[in-house]
This record gives C-alpha cells, structure tokens and sequence, in this order.
C-alpha cells in the first residue's frame, strides 16, 4: 500500500469513525476478497467462510469507535475474523475436513486457474484435491500462516503485523509450516 492509498483508507476510517456507512462500503469492497480467502483457508467450507467474513464485517464496524487510526485496518479486521473462525472450528469440532467436503465456489476456481485444456484442469484440480488434503492435516496455526503466505501473498511484515510476532517468529513458523506440509504431501501423494 503506497502513501496515497494508505491515506484515502485514512480518511474511510474517520468518516467510518464518524457514522459513515458508505465509507465502511468501500473498505468492505476493498478487503471482502481478502477476508473470504482467509476465512476459506481456515474453515475450510465456502458457505460458512462468507457467513464468518461478513459477520466479521459487521462486528469491526460496531466496533470501529474503537479503532485507533494509527493502526491498519486490515490488520484490525483480521484479529476480528481470526477469532470468529477459531471459534467456528472450536464449536464445529473441526480439526480434518476432506477436500471433498470443501465447498469452494466453481467460478473461483476457475477464475484462480485463468483457461487450460481439459487434461490439464484435471491434473491440477487433482493436485489442488491433495494440496487442501495436506493442509487439512496441519495444526489451525501452521494451515493459518501458509494460506496468509502463499494465497493471500501477504509479505513476512505483514504477517508479523497480523500475528503480532516479531518477522523472524514469521519467518521460522512459515518454515515448520511448510516442512510438516512437505511430509503430509508426501505421504498423500505416495
């Protein structure tokens, strides 16, 4: 986010601050991608990932009196919607969902993949298939940082900021992470 951008948001956040609801609209336009992302990628079901990440929405908006300027608000959001989908899976009882269960929209998928031959949509959806199944088997924190990192392309400073963890705790979490993923594909695509 260049200076420009970072003061436009600033500027939605003190109009949001003071009541305004279409400048709540465009922040929710701007990080509503980001937010289902996120919330799929810890859930795991795209019904409940737009149900969370609107919930989500609508609490950081009760709450944006208390927001402090200072902060970004995506990082603010993303303490909000963390917390719903942990508490999701806590009352779901989820700790393993198959890819098979995991319901994400067709035309995401497909807008994700650009156009291919059909073979090759196969090979990659069946690759896609053993991906999810691999990261299902990860502890929430470890599925957490690797779909932060390399879905959503959020920088290791970012992350830091979003975990509120010093960048080298990023960084060593990201590499068990991706260690423990590398085992579980291992043992999936065997």
């Amino acid at each position: 986010m260049d200076d420009r951008e970072r003061q436009e948001e600033a500027e939605l956040l003190l109009r949001c601050k003071r009541g305004d609801k279409m400048a709540f609209g465009v922040l929710v336009q701007k990080y509503m991608r980001r937010a289902y992302f996120t919330a799929v990628g810890l859930v795991g079901s795209h019904h409940d990932a737009l149900d969370l990440s609107q919930e989500a929405f609508v609490r950081a908006y009760c709450a944006i009196g208390r927001f402090e300027l200072s902060q970004k608000f995506f990082t603010w959001y993303y303490q909000i919607l963390r917390n719903l989908c942990m508490n999701h899976l806590r009352d779901k009882s989820r700790h393993a969902i198959p890819f098979s269960l995991l319901e994400v929209e067709e035309s995401s998928i497909a807008e994700a993949r650009g156009e291919a031959s059909p073979s090759g949509v196969v090979e990659r959806e069946d690759l896609g298939e053993k991906l999810w199944e691999g990261l299902w088997k990860l502890e929430t924190d470890e599925r957490e940082i690797i779909v932060a990192r390399d879905f959503l392309h959020l920088s290791y400073r970012e992350l830091a900021e979003l975990l509120n963890c010093p960048i080298g705790t990023v960084m060593s979490r990201l590499y068990y992470a991706r260690k423990k993923l590398a085992r579980e594909l291992r043992d999936v695509l065997a």
